[in-house]
């Protein structure tokens, strides 16, 4: 019997659902974008794992050869382009079968912090101030990756960089970058390839894998003698308390980039769609779960 039910998840939710699915005993798929994604999941037991990106047609042809009913999007936060795939590929197979049903599974996350302010906000009061640069505010929202970057040209002093490898290249756009910037990566081999190529390498790269304790974050600061910390907004769940704390800690601006708006269930609940299909699968089939890294 095949499963029916697919979750494309990212980091913690995809684990948590994999997790809940195979002490359930419900059989699923899981689909991950890498082999370290696979290392965290290939003990679990009823979970059929499937590594390697797949793109939007491969997400629907699977999704139809494999009689999918239910397709739980749960990865990372910030991988829309992943996200907008598979809503697709789900709408397509569903024109074809009428049976596949697309749920969104979303990370909570407080709202901002109301004493930040936007990088457009702060750069009008510098120069209202006639100031070239202020630290007064010590949370900095920007939009992107490479709104942060525009911000960032416009300061002195070292930045941590901890927003990933996807979007590494951005910061090559600041002037002597391969000094002042330090960046903080997982540690596959092809991400820190890929950073040691843009010019990250020696002390200037840390390769690990999060969350980090306030402790980590706050000693990489003082090592690097950051002046900004650049981070993602990424909740409870990526560590974005510990980060903030160590940079208020250090005495370093946070630099955050702006988690999209989105709506969709939590993982309680999609738990309990998973635990309703599984009540049907004497009769309909699997359940396939994704993890991609964003």
């Amino acid at each position: 019997m095949k499963p029916g039910i697919l979750i494309f998840a990212g980091t913690t939710e995809g684990r948590s659902l994999a997790e809940y699915a195979s002490a359930n005993s419900v059989r699923c798929f899981v689909s991950v974008a890498t082999d370290y994604g696979k290392s965290l999941l290939e003990k679990l037991e009823n979970i059929i794992l499937l590594t390697g990106r797949m793109d939007e047609k491969e997400m629907e042809r699977f999704i139809e050869e494999n009689d999918i009913r239910l397709v739980i999007d749960a990865t990372h936060p910030f991988a829309r382009e992943v996200t907008e795939n598979i809503r697709s590929a789900c709408e397509k197979a569903r024109a074809y079968s009428g049976k596949v049903r697309y749920v969104r599974c979303v990370r909570p996350f407080e709202k901002r912090a109301s004493s930040g302010q936007s990088a457009e906000t702060s750069e009008k009061e510098d120069r209202a101030a006639g100031e070239e640069d202020t630290q007064d505010e010590r949370i900095i929202y920007t939009e992107s990756v490479q709104d942060a970057v525009e911000y960032l040209k416009k300061t002195t002093g070292n930045i941590l960089i901890a927003t990933g490898s996807k979007e590494l290249h951005l910061y090559t756009e600041i002037d002597n970058y391969r000094e002042r910037c330090f960046a903080r990566v997982l540690s596959t081999e092809p991400t820190v390839k890929e950073s040691v190529r843009l010019g990250f390498e020696g002390s200037h790269l840390f390769a690990m894998q999060g969350p980090f304790a306030p402790d980590l974050n706050l000693a990489l600061l003082r090592q690097t003698k950051a002046a900004y910390f650049v981070t993602k907004e990424t909740g409870k769940a990526g560590g974005f308390d510990e980060k903030a704390e160590a940079a208020e800690m250090a005495g370093a601006v946070l630099v955050v980039i702006g988690r999209p708006d989105e709506t969709g269930e939590s993982v309680e609940a999609v738990e309990e769609m998973i635990k309703e299909y599984a009540g049907e699968q004497n009769s309909s089939g699997e359940i396939l779960c994704g993890i991609c890294r964003g």
